[in-house]
């Protein structure tokens, strides 16, 4: 009988916690690729729920913290290992600085690290220098200042708000975001139900939300997840029952379901079928009616509508509290496209509108170029439109009202409650 090879050791079983710190990783890894989370949730589908949980808290917690990471490792680093390692450190050393137990966060990186093949080779390396992130703690770790924002994105939130106003925005950044409601009928008895702090605007701001889907009201439509600075568009369009409303760029819905609470005739638009399909399932579960159609808005011919709501792409800026791999998996390269698109959107949507209608163009993004400019630009193009004054809205503070007549909101405001996304948003009219 011939001899047969010597059979390979088996692996030992992984560290305990491995899959979801695994997962995390991967996460990582793919945005400082240059990929969003949100392109990456396979990575999570193989995990039990709660390990999915922590592996994307995880991530997003350590892409918040990356620069703070960087200060820690720095040190300890002669030279930039590559990304992979990096985002490994970066991980390992968010988890000991939020007080984790040290010896076991390095054991399990160091574990993962070697077994990974393009990695393996550093685990010494990661080995020596958790050891020293994990001698100076949570104590060296909560002395860093807050990370700051890339160049990119720093300079003109610079020159557009200035550098103190950038700095607080940073921290609202690296703080996270909250759980904000939308009530479909009382905000005050979902504020109750849920334990939330109803705030100035009429949202329901939940500090530890636990799972959306298990919160009180969810399965019987009281609700639907929406920042407070979000839910403010569709407050400022101001729909009646019966009005035809047309929501531009619908997709993920919120606003389509604020809309159609109100008893208005609304057709959601949104070029992604997907993501249409999600407000779909989001009517259905609050028991809302729209007519959802999957389709480009600028090829969109259908006209008449008494009110518009144009949620336009944009940089997405405004969201970082809650989506902190937008610095990372982004170079600013978009911002041209974007603002073109936005312009041409906002020129296509007028046509659409009766006269007499009213318009809501709006972006989350805190850069003047994709709000403010764009209306002062509208204006000045055309001589059909005018801006309408600001609604008497509950919660609208003097300072968040602009020269040119929209609402500027900024991460740094509210810092008291948690702060709100950044978003831009105008009331236009075609006068009758």
């Amino acid at each position: 009988m011939a001899d047969r090879p010597p059979r390979r050791p088996a692996a030992p079983p992984a560290k305990e916690g491995a899959a979801p710190r695994k997962a995390a990783w991967a996460l990582v890894n793919g945005v400082t690729a240059g990929r969003l989370l949100s392109e990456l949730g396979g990575e999570l589908e193989r995990l039990a729920p709660a390990e999915r949980a922590r592996a994307a808290r995880l991530a997003a917690d350590a892409l918040r913290a990356a620069g703070r990471a960087d200060r820690m490792l720095k040190p300890h680093l002669s030279k930039r290992p590559p990304d992979a390692v990096r985002n490994a450190l970066r991980l390992a050393t968010l988890e000991i600085g939020e007080g984790a137990a040290a010896h076991g966060v390095v054991d399990a990186w160091v574990d993962l690290v070697g077994r990974h093949p393009h990695t393996s080779r550093y685990r010494g390396l990661v080995n020596a220098v958790l050891r020293k992130i994990a001698e100076a703690g949570p104590e060296a770790w909560s002395k860093l200042p807050v990370p700051n924002l890339p160049r990119w994105l720093r300079r003109p939130l610079a020159e557009a708000w200035g550098d103190r106003p950038v700095q607080q925005m940073e921290r609202a950044h690296f703080a996270g975001a909250p759980l904000d409601l939308t009530a479909r009928t009382d905000p005050a008895a979902l504020a109750e139900a849920t334990g939330g702090a109803l705030l100035p605007t009429g949202s329901v701001r939940l500090a530890q939300a636990g799972q959306v889907t298990a919160l009180p009201g969810f399965a019987e439509g009281a609700f639907w997840v929406q920042d407070a600075a979000a839910a403010l568009p569709a407050r400022l369009l101001g729909a009646r029952p019966g009005e035809r409303v047309l929501d531009l760029c619908a997709a993920p819905g919120g606003k389509t379901l604020q809309v159609a609470a109100t008893g208005a005739d609304v057709t959601a638009l949104d070029i992604s079928p997907d993501r249409l399909a999600r407000v779909e399932e989001n009517l259905a579960r609050c028991g809302l009616a729209a007519r959802t159609l999957a389709g480009d808005a600028l090829a969109f011919d259908e006209g008449g509508w008494d009110a518009i709501l144009l949620d336009a792409p944009c940089s997405a800026t405004g969201t970082i509290r809650r989506h902190p791999d937008l610095p990372h998996a982004k170079d600013g390269a978009e911002f041209g496209r974007l603002i073109e698109l936005q312009a041409r959107l906002l020129d296509h949507a007028l046509t659409l509108l009766r006269p007499g209608g009213r318009l809501v163009f709006c972006t989350c993004s805190l850069l003047p170029d994709e709000g403010e400019v764009q209306v002062e630009e509208a204006l000045a193009a055309r001589d059909d439109i005018a801006v309408l004054p600001l609604p008497d809205l509950p919660g609208l503070a003097p300072e968040w009202r602009t020269e040119e007549g929209g609402l500027r909101l900024r991460p740094d405001y509210w810092p008291e409650r948690g702060g709100m996304d950044g978003f831009y948003m105008a009331l236009l009219t075609k006068p009758a």
